[in-house]
């Protein structure tokens, strides 16, 4: 799958959580590889994804930060869902879906 159509896919996803993507021009410091992640800010989950990182850099992100949610409740594909998997972390705790 085109990582444009996959990064579209994920935001539906995070659409569904009710999470808040963002794309911001992130700082980085020396050779960090670091493209964004998940943050709370007022109660509320937000995405933030560096802007310029590559398409599959930006679904990786995306993937990553939703891997840590409950999805079990979505209607979701199976590729979809198999790539959640791949990118959860062991021994991670899942956040549960939350009204904004």
């Amino acid at each position: 799958m085109k990582p444009e159509v996959l990064l579209e896919l994920l935001e539906g996803v995070a659409d569904q959580l009710e999470v808040k993507v963002s794309y911001e021009t992130l700082q980085t410091s020396g050779l960090s590889q670091w493209h964004g992640g998940l943050c709370r800010v007022k109660g509320t989950y937000r995405i933030i994804v560096d802007k310029r990182a590559t398409a599959e850099e930006r679904a990786n992100t995306l993937a990553t930060a939703l891997a840590t949610f409950d999805t079990s409740e979505l209607e979701l594909s199976q590729k979809l869902r198999d790539l959640l998997k791949l990118h959860e972390t062991t021994g991670s705790t899942k956040h549960r879906r939350t009204a904004a």
